[in-house]
């Protein structure tokens, strides 16, 4: 690994280690508030974002950043970080620990390195994807820096699927696999990416959802499959706030027709 990636590997850590920490005082400590979607937001929240905002202008001059809880409208740098300083706010006013830190880094609009931490759970993932970039990256997904790769399982009654609660439309008769809700996008995807699951549907992503995710799955030979509109490259200009990304994402491409025809019935 060249001392580029290195230094990002490092920034991610170091960043997210530290925020987490302050985090874990905080989990299910705090109240929320409904924002204008009907999303939640803590100063725990605002808090992170602002550190991670200032830690990424103090190492990374000229970077662009785009962020859930500041800076929504991409700004067409070259290099850009998207941040979701705490993805699964529900889960952390309740007392539920399942909820991240996700970082990305984006290379011309398309992200080549996702970073999510995971506090509670002492879990933290990284990937390197250099897809068309034409840059030349490490390569691999990991978890606790063991690397991780997606399941070659045929679906059966003993495998796990993600949904989030928009997409409980596929609850079919015949659905191949086991359902869970774990209510934190990134994870959702991730756990495919480790293996521990087939698939995952999220109806209503933002970009800093998918962000770090969307690396670290297809680095860890995962099927990233947009269901409207492709995610990436970013607009320079573009307002991110309110669009949405449904994804699918499973372990293989020749899962695509087994749960394709799940998906008719998803209101997207």
């Amino acid at each position: 690994m060249n001392d580029f990636w290195k230094t990002i590997l490092d920034f991610a850590q170091t960043t997210t280690t530290r925020v987490g920490r302050q985090l874990m005082q905080d989990f299910g400590q705090v109240q929320a508030l409904q924002k204008a979607d009907g999303s939640l937001v803590t100063q725990a929240d605002k808090w992170a974002d602002r550190e991670i905002r200032d830690a990424i202008a103090s190492n990374f001059s000229g970077y662009g950043i785009l962020s859930e809880e500041s800076d929504r409208v991409f700004p067409g740098t070259e290099w850009c970080w998207v941040i979701d300083p705490l993805d699964g706010t529900t889960n952390f006013t309740r007392g539920i620990p399942i909820w991240s830190i996700s970082l990305g880094l984006l290379y011309q609009g398309t992200p080549i390195f996702g970073y999510v931490h995971v506090p509670p759970l002492n879990q933290t993932f990284h990937g390197f994807w250099e897809g068309s970039s034409g840059l030349a990256t490490p390569s691999g997904a990991f978890l606790n820096h063991h690397p991780i790769h997606t399941s070659a399982d045929a679906p059966s009654n003993n495998h796990f699927f993600n949904l989030c609660s928009r997409s409980t439309a596929v609850i079919q008769k015949g659905f191949p696999c086991k359902i869970r809700m774990l209510g934190v996008a990134s994870y959702n995807f991730l756990t495919v990416a480790t293996g521990a699951t087939l698939g995952g549907i999220e109806a209503t992503p933002k970009v800093w959802d998918l962000a770090g995710a969307w690396v670290i799955v297809q680095a860890a030979g995962g099927v990233w499959s947009s269901l409207k509109s492709e995610p990436f490259p970013l607009l320079p200009g573009q307002d991110y706030s309110d669009r949405s990304f449904p994804t699918l994402v499973i372990s293989r491409p020749e899962l695509l027709s087994t749960f394709e025809p799940f998906l008719k019935e998803l209101k997207i």
